[in-house]
């Protein structure tokens, strides 16, 4: 994978100790380097699957939505992250100010098609110094959170803008955004419209992505655009 031009970190887990193991449902394990720097490292099914998910945190970034820290890795199938201590790691410890924070970013969840974004336990948004963040985006773009395509269901039409608030077999994306208002999600969509369509490009190109994706992208962002009429 090429750098993203933010500092370029290399992760090569085999010059780490490996000192904690798997925590959600990828195989994978906490490293630490030589400067007791932890990393939450992911072995994905395939390089393919890699790159989808840093291509969706990197997506997630440009619109300002927060993230764990991506790096990328020597190991093609792997996914790295930074090691963050969470002060909440469950939507149903948060408060209302921390939901209404969450809910900031429903639009960029729907424009990645992330279908997990507050994921299957509730365990895909936490808390940290106050912040909300999204702690995983394997959900995100052309593949499921367990790593099947979407094929077909991953298309220009955002249907998430109403999946993600109704689909009761979703049901803890269902309590975090079904009571937004209407305002509400006008705001979280504009959070995507107002991405210029060439630093979209540069996202996805730089990151190994192809102009197909490219083209989707900005065809979902059209789309969103319509939908606030």
């Amino acid at each position: 994978m090429s750098c993203d031009g933010a500092g370029c970190v290399v992760i090569d887990t085999q010059t780490m100790q490996r000192v904690g193991g798997q925590i959600g449902s990828n195989p994978a394990g906490i490293f630490q380097d030589h400067n007791g720097q932890r990393y939450y490292v992911k072995s994905l099914e395939s390089p393919m699957h890699a790159r989808n998910e840093l291509i969706a945190a990197r997506l997630y970034q440009l619109a300002g939505a927060p993230t764990l820290t991506y790096h990328n890795s020597v190991d093609p199938y792997q996914i790295v992250t930074e090691w963050l201590t969470l002060d909440k790691k469950h939507i149903a410890h948060f408060n209302a100010s921390e939901c209404k924070q969450a809910q900031q970013w429903f639009g960029v969840h729907a424009w990645t098609a992330n279908w997990d974004a507050a994921g299957f336990d509730g365990d895909n948004q936490g808390v940290v110094d106050g912040k909300v963040i999204t702690l995983d985006v394997g959900g995100a773009l052309a593949f499921r959170a367990h790593g099947d395509p979407k094929g077909k269901a991953f298309g220009i039409q955002v249907e998430e803008l109403s999946v993600l608030r109704s689909d009761r077999n979703n049901p803890h994306a269902l309590k975090l955004f079904s009571n937004m208002t209407e305002e509400d999600i006008e705001e979280a969509i504009s959070v995507v419209t107002r991405i210029p369509g060439e630093q979209i490009r540069q996202v996805i190109l730089n990151s190994g992505g192809s102009q197909k994706l490219v083209d989707k992208m900005i065809a979902r962002q059209a789309y969103m655009r319509d939908w606030l009429g």
